[in-house]
């Protein structure tokens, strides 16, 4: 640990163990964490995405109504939407300098991604919960 007289955080900063940013790290290593998810789900992704085109409705509600699949599209569904949630909240706050409008895109951000991750969520459990 670093010796308090020769840091540069502040008093308050050292207590709270936080950086400048307070949750930028946190968030910069979830970011990868959803993105080495999403490339360990890619290829059965594509793979699932394949086997449904050209089938009918009932075809590829029995595709996804299988247990393994269901729950690779959920995975990759809810680590998408989190993955762009954090994405775009660094977009936000980097390039967005009004405060006030900040907050407005940020939790606009939330409230799309956590509508985006329901809605996927919802699809995956209503169809392969149809067999």
């Amino acid at each position: 640990m670093a010796d308090p007289k020769t840091s540069m955080r502040t008093a308050m900063g050292r207590v709270r163990n936080l950086g400048s940013a307070k949750s930028g790290t946190s968030d910069f290593w979830w970011q990868r964490v959803t993105s080495v998810a999403l490339l360990v789900l890619t290829l059965p992704m594509i793979v699932i995405v394949q086997a449904c085109v050209g089938r009918n409705q009932a075809g590829v509600v029995q595709i996804l109504g299988a247990a393994p699949v269901a729950i690779t599209v959920l995975t990759f569904a809810l680590a998408s939407a989190w993955h762009m949630k954090i994405g775009l909240q660094v977009v936000i706050e980097d390039y967005v300098h009004h405060e006030q409008i900040k907050l407005l895109l940020i939790m606009l951000n939330l409230f799309f991604s956590v509508g985006v991750a329901l809605v996927s969520a919802y699809a995956v459990l209503r169809i392969s919960s149809t067999l």
